[in-house]
């Protein structure tokens, strides 16, 4: 579903990607870690069309991407779901005008049915069609924009820290829909945070990223057993505040 050869991008003098590749599988769901800086953000903006000067190839279901124009047909199979959803969502639009707007944009007929069945497969339901978001706590906006992303029925999500911004009560509830709408959707994820227990029970697989680069690739198993091949995997995992590979299953 994702190929990416050499991907590079330099802000300024300093190189954010250097040479990363990556492939991810359809179907999958897969990981990027590392700290801050590290550039995982940048591999998910590159992949959407939302940063200009990288070089490199970006392969998306077999299409390469030039540049950061993307056109319709690429944004009915890729759609990105934000870290912040008081930010990623208009103050003065309700829930309906949100949806509808996507909708219409890709094109799709049946737009109130569409709406309906959006916010009953986020766990929201009809009764918050017309709120707007003021009127919603942080984990409902969230199941919004998820909605939102949605709505062009996409065969994979970008997700850029999509539970950091939600208080720990409500982190496990969107990360359990996320995992049911991957199993009903048949989606692949890509998926950055900083939280490596949120990417060991997400993510089949992960990729450690180091000031811009692969450092090692492997599989979610491997995490929750606290394993790492290359040293700063075992102090990224050590240093990872909270983070107890024994208390997973």
């Amino acid at each position: 579903m994702i190929a990416l050869r050499g991907l590079s991008r330099s802000f300024g003098a300093a190189p954010v990607l250097d040479g990363v590749d990556l492939d991810v599988a359809q179907g999958e769901s897969f990981g990027l870690v590392g700290e801050s800086g590290s550039g995982k953000s940048t591999i998910l903006r590159a992949i959407a069309g939302l940063i200009p000067g990288w070089s490199g190839r970006i392969a998306v279901d077999g299409q390469a991407q030039k540049g950061e124009r993307r056109d319709r047909a690429f944004f009915r199979t890729v759609q990105m779901v934000f870290q912040d959803p008081y930010a990623s969502l208009h103050p003065r639009h309700s829930v309906d005008a949100v949806l509808a707007e996507t909708l219409r944009l890709q094109g799709m007929d049946r737009i109130d049915q569409r709406i309906v069945k959006l916010l009953d497969d986020v766990g929201l339901g009809r009764g918050f069609r017309f709120r707007y978001p003021h009127q919603l706590s942080g984990g409902q906006r969230q199941r919004v924009a998820i909605a939102r992303a949605l709505a062009a029925e996409p065969r994979l999500l970008l997700l850029d820290e999509p539970t950091s911004a939600l208080d720990v009560s409500v982190q496990a509830e969107i990360l359990n829909l996320l995992a049911d709408l991957r199993d009903e959707h048949g989606l692949t994820y890509l998926m950055v945070s900083h939280d490596l227990s949120v990417i060991a029970h997400m993510c089949d697989r992960l990729a450690v990223m180091q000031r811009g680069r692969i450092v090692e690739i492997l599989p979610a198993s491997h995490l929750r057993a606290g394993q790492g091949a290359q040293p700063y995997t075992t102090h990224l995992i050590e240093a990872s505040a909270g983070y107890r590979p024994e208390a997973r299953p």
